[in-house]
């Protein structure tokens, strides 16, 4: 194979399009029942990230550029929960569009798979935020980590819509990427190190990812509701949370599905761009 050839025994970046359009066409046609309790699964296992991250953050002895990172760090834990134990995440499944452009699944079934994963991750995110609420997880730290968590959420909320959505559009390029690149390994050690730098600079750089949202959201205001740390007057509120959301997966949509599906459908997989050469490398000069 040229794959050997140039020393990596990595799916070259043409195989990686090929892959990405198979598996696409098989989640578009996935049963409702698996698709929406998969869907549930990497909504908690995005929370779960969050959770982590979240701990990070709550230490005021860190300086920024740290916290930021290792936070980032630790928030990779629910993709790679995603990409190695299976589940259905919308963000990486906005990739459809590959398998779309090329006619392979209709219009109709993208949106089925978007609409059921989308809700079923907001379902399975909300849902590990309030068993972390009930396990009285936010008082960590005399309560530093249910005040971080009220913090996160308000920015979220306060961000304007511009920003939010360019935020949106950043973050999901990298996470796309992260599971393009994921794509491209043969074993689990190949996948986690894909995953961890993408996932590591989207939250180090402050991105907005709808379902980390839905988990971060939802337990804010849990929190505000309690007796405990955080609590006092809502200031997180449903239609914030509705607001935010909406903005951010739209973005979201943007960057995984055009700047990266559609992108590189044009360019391995459309009779105008190519393909080019099948090498670990990617296309020559």
């Amino acid at each position: 194979m040229t794959t050997e050839i140039y020393g990596s025994d990595a799916y070259s970046p043409s195989e990686v399009a090929r892959r990405i359009e198979t598996v696409g066409v098989a989640k578009a046609q996935m049963a409702l029942l698996p698709l929406a309790m998969l869907g549930v699964l990497a909504g908690a296992f995005i929370g779960l990230g969050a959770m982590l991250s979240v701990i990070v953050r709550s230490d005021a002895s860190l300086g920024l550029a740290a916290s930021q990172l290792v936070s980032g760090l630790v928030f990779s834990l629910g993709l790679l929960l995603v990409v190695v134990a299976g589940a259905e995440l919308f963000t990486g499944n906005n990739l459809l569009a590959m398998a779309w452009a090329d006619r392979k699944i209709t219009s109709a079934q993208v949106l089925r798979n978007w609409v059921v994963v989308c809700a079923a991750n907001f379902v399975g995110a909300a849902g590990l935020a309030l068993l972390v609420d009930l396990s009285g997880h936010t008082g960590m730290g005399a309560g530093a980590v249910g005040r971080t968590v009220v913090r996160i959420a308000l920015a979220k909320q306060d961000l304007p819509w511009q920003e939010a959505f360019f935020r949106a559009v950043m973050c999901n390029v990298l996470v796309c990427m992260a599971v393009w690149m994921a794509m491209a390994g043969r074993s689990v050690t190949d996948k986690a190190v894909a995953v961890v730098f993408p996932i590591t600079a989207f939250v180090a750089a402050g991105f907005e990812h709808s379902i980390a949202n839905m988990y971060l959201m939802p337990l804010a205001m849990l929190v505000q509701s309690g007796s405990g740390p955080g609590a006092g007057t809502p200031v997180v509120t449903l239609a914030g949370m509705g607001a935010n959301l909406a903005i951010v997966i739209a973005g979201n949509l943007l960057g995984g599905s055009v700047l990266v599906g559609l992108a590189y459908h044009v360019i391995y997989r459309s009779k105008a761009g190519g393909p080019p050469p099948d090498r670990a490398g990617g296309p020559s000069a």
